[in-house]
């Protein structure tokens, strides 16, 4: 019997139109001081103060800290907590981008064990449980509301760091597809080509032997029987409904999917994993100070044309899920027009071309490489290996915009 799965997920999550006023309901069973975490924007809006004005009706006293920065600034969650600390909270609300939402995880975490942050980067570094978090994302794309990752930028290192652990998931999600109606169609866009190819690589991921610790080790553990179950659906909804909410942000059902298959790749990425396109993502948005979505989304149909050798089959269902006619039995031309549906798709939504088009220079290409195949924890996820000298390749090929020379 070699069937395995693992899920790590919140306690509860909430999806759906109007969901945002059962927030003070689900707030008021986990405490009675919360503390919330969101941007400028966010906070001067009425939804904001609706919020608010419900949560304290309900009994939760609330401080505010609307200075969430993009990419959570290290230094900044130290302010955050510093705010925070006199009033005692014992609850933390996220409510926002992906930013507010792992700003409200580092604050919950530095609340609970104290300490410097730096302390915990990396897998399973979190002592034990965090005082209760609440999710509430605003756009649809990072996943951050079911995941166990947060993401921080620390000002003496090139990259990205983030900080791994089950201690880190929200007690509950609530996904209200009303909060994203107003978000512009390029931030839209960023979005949910983040989260396709959160479904994509997840997907796609390595599958790992059935090691009983294997969990107990890794925090991403590669594909599995319920990570694939979520990866599909995230897959069926942005393929069909991401384009359309990108040119009509009015459509109620297109906002719904598009925020349903940023939940559904959260929660199989969370698991599962993503691999190079993330990788390569990390220096190159380093240097090109792009946002995340935007590089990966870059990346993707290179990286799938590469790893097509691997996981062929599994492209192959991933062009029955986007909805590609043709015989669903050849698996060549399947996973080959899967591949393009992507690169159609992201063209047709903004998404850059190439890394030249992104804004990387042509002399930090090979460090671009370097630096990706550096991150054990993605590359080894990725269903074909590498070497350095594979990475380089791929990096080359994306700069000059050469699909058929990835595949090398």
């Amino acid at each position: 019997m070699n069937l395995f799965a693992a899920l790590r997920l919140p306690q509860e999550i909430l999806f759906g139109k109007g969901q945002r006023h059962a927030l003070p309901a689900v707030a008021a069973r986990l405490g009675k001081r919360a503390l919330i975490c969101t941007d400028e924007r966010f906070a001067a809006t009425d939804v904001f103060a609706d919020i608010v004005a419900a949560l304290k009706a309900a009994s939760v006293d609330v401080v505010v800290f609307d200075n969430v920065q993009p990419d959570v600034p290290q230094e900044t969650v130290a302010v955050c907590v510093d705010h925070a600390r006199d009033f005692g909270p014992d609850l933390v609300i996220g409510i926002g981008g992906g930013s507010c939402l792992d700003m409200a995880k580092c604050a919950a975490l530095l609340l609970s064990h104290g300490g410097r942050l730096q302390d915990y980067y990396g897998e399973f570094m979190v002592p034990g449980p965090t005082i209760p978090v609440i999710a509430v994302p605003t756009t649809a794309g990072t996943g951050s509301e079911v995941t166990p990752v947060a993401v921080i930028s620390d000002s003496e290192r090139t990259l990205k760091v983030g900080i791994s652990s089950p201690y880190l998931i929200a007690t509950c999600a609530i996904c209200d597809p009303e909060l994203t109606m107003t978000c512009p169609p390029g931030l839209t866009a960023v979005a949910g080509a983040d989260a396709l190819t959160h479904a994509i690589e997840a997907f796609t991921a390595a599958r790992r032997t059935n090691d009983h610790m294997l969990t107990q080790k890794h925090v991403f553990i590669g594909k599995s029987a319920l990570t694939d179950h979520f990866a599909l659906l995230a897959i069926k909804l942005l393929g069909r409904s991401l384009e359309k909410a990108c040119k009509d942000g009015a459509d109620e059902d297109a906002r719904a999917d598009v925020m349903m298959g940023a939940l559904a790749a959260g929660c199989a990425f969370g698991t599962a994993g993503t691999a190079a396109a993330h990788a390569i993502q990390y220096p190159a948005g380093a240097l090109t100070h792009t946002a995340h979505g935007l590089g990966v989304a870059t990346m993707m149909p290179y990286v799938m044309t590469y790893n097509k050798a691997a996981s062929a089959a599994e492209m192959a269902e991933i062009g029955i899920a986007l909805g590609l006619a043709g015989d669903h039995d050849d698996t060549e031309k399947m996973a080959t027009g899967a591949i393009e549906e992507i690169r159609r798709l992201f063209a047709a939504i903004g998404i850059t071309r190439t890394l030249a088009d992104l804004g990387l220079p042509a002399d930090k290409v090979d460090w671009t490489a370097e630096q990706a195949f550096g991150i054990d924890r993605l590359i080894k996820n990725n269903p074909r290996p590498f070497d350095l000298d594979a990475m380089k390749r791929l990096v080359r090929a994306a700069y000059a915009g050469d699909l058929a020379g990835s595949a090398l």
